[in-house]
């Protein structure tokens, strides 16, 4: 993943201690560098008017995930108005404390995060801030989520997602609003009849499912013993929906997988959108959601924006109370990257119809955040839970897995059923939560904690 870039503005007024204002400014710049950051900006302080609206021009042709102001002394906010009138990034107010010593007050660094802040506030424009010294590391990872949230919106705004068919009847947690969806993020929706899906599929080449098939046997085990008909049905899916997502700059898949896949095709869609999720090959992740579930595919690109890693929808099938856990359960179509690396995955046949392929292992064990972008209410909302992801044989079959959640499995059960929540979650590992609830507070998106 690209570095999160930083435009980084230092203010000085001269009338105030420059030398130490100049070694704040250097040990801020250090850290952010430290941690990764990739910084843009001057050199220099900035002493003026004049100078920050030449540093505000030098960077405006130049994305940025975050605009940092770094008050290195007092300053009115004339500099900071200026750095941040044309601002297509979230904006950050850093002021250091100094020794209160009965003599000179050599910075005054928070009375000008103050004013910067009331002059953001009367022009509608939000910000975060700090009052904490240059190498506080608490800081930075405030800074670290800001910015990640910023770089998901981005990624959001531009992203392109495609539907394939209409949500099987009764799903009514998959359906689509593709007003919402672009009024709030920007995103765009591609609608794909499944008729195209079969016709492409239909005409993949044999030399084409031989090859996808020889690089999925150095995955799976046992792929020679299933149906080989319905195996290659699977594969010829998987071809089909990775040409018409790259033909058409697709982010991201929502798939009507049943019933027309088994009667139509006379296979499962599964396996070929495990393939899709985990950037099978030489391709980059493409996540997919089943029962054309377009609010599951959001929250899987969110997922795996933050994480740089592949995401997995999957339902909440049953609940162990003297435990306290959760299984976690799809038909087969979790990311390879998921598997327990301690169990060999298999192909397998789909629980209910009885044809390959579907992907056949336990998650592996780990710290899991676990999402939904709900639209329960009518309106959408953020659903945020975490939980360790327990080492653990297969609860079902397919791509399955234990859940031990970070509060009581009960209460997120209850929140589930009362409020009337989907039946999907998506999960991707690590944790993430803080920096989709920054993100929440940008785009004006309500959370559910669970």
């Amino acid at each position: 993943m690209e570095a999160l870039r930083i435009a980084f503005f230092p203010l000085i007024r001269t009338t105030f201690d420059v030398s130490l204002a100049e070694t704040m400014i250097a040990e801020a710049r250090q850290s952010l560098l430290a941690a990764g950051f990739q910084l843009v900006g001057p050199a220099q302080g900035l002493t003026d008017v004049a100078a920050a609206q030449a540093a505000a021009a030098e960077l405006a042709s130049t994305p940025v995930d975050l605009i940092l102001i770094f008050q290195a002394t007092f300053a009115d906010s004339t500099m900071t108005v200026a750095l941040t009138e044309n601002a297509d990034a979230p904006i950050f107010l850093w002021a250091v404390p100094e020794p209160w010593t009965g003599g000179r007050l050599r910075l005054n660094s928070l009375c000008g995060i103050n004013l910067a802040g009331h002059a953001l506030t009367l022009r509608l424009q939000k910000y975060d801030y700090a009052y904490a010294a240059p190498t506080d590391t608490a800081v930075i990872q405030q800074i670290r989520m800001l910015a990640s949230a910023a770089r998901l919106r981005h990624r959001l705004k531009t992203a392109h997602l495609g539907v394939v068919g209409e949500h099987p009847v009764g799903m009514d947690s998959c359906h689509l609003d593709e007003i919402k969806l672009h009024e709030l993020f920007g995103i765009n929706v591609l609608r794909i009849e499944l008729t195209e899906v079969f016709t492409r599929a239909r005409a993949i080449s044999a030399a084409t499912i031989t090859q996808t098939r020889a690089r999925l046997d150095l995955r799976l085990d046992n792929l020679a013993t299933l149906e080989q008909a319905p195996l290659n049905g699977t594969l010829s899916v998987y071809n089909a929906l990775k040409e018409i997502a790259a033909e058409n700059k697709l982010d991201g898949l929502a798939v009507r997988c049943w019933p027309e896949f088994f009667t139509e095709m006379g296979c499962a869609a599964c396996g070929a959108m495990s393939m899709l999720s985990d950037g099978f090959g030489d391709s980059a992740p493409l996540p997919c959601s089943c029962e054309a579930d377009i609010n599951g595919t959001v929250t899987q690109l969110m997922l795996q924006t933050l994480a740089d890693a592949p995401a997995f929808g999957t339902d909440m099938v049953a609940v162990d109370f003297e435990k306290d856990t959760m299984a976690l359960w799809h038909c087969g179509l979790a990311p390879f990257s998921m598997a327990d690396p301690a169990v060999q995955a298999h192909g397998g046949i789909h629980s209910n119809r009885r044809v390959p392929l579907v992907m056949e292992f336990p998650l592996k064990p780990g710290l899991v955040t676990v999402v939904r972008l709900s639209q329960a209410t009518g309106e959408l909302r953020l659903v945020l839970a975490q939980g360790e992801m327990l080492s653990s044989p297969k609860p079902f079959s397919g791509t399955s897995g234990t859940l031990r959640l970070s509060g009581p499995v009960r209460n997120f059960l209850d929140i589930l059923m009362k409020e009337g929540l989907e039946h999907h979650v998506s999960l991707v590992y690590g944790d993430y939560i803080k920096e989709l609830q920054a993100f929440a507070r940008l785009v004006g998106l309500p959370v559910l904690n669970c």
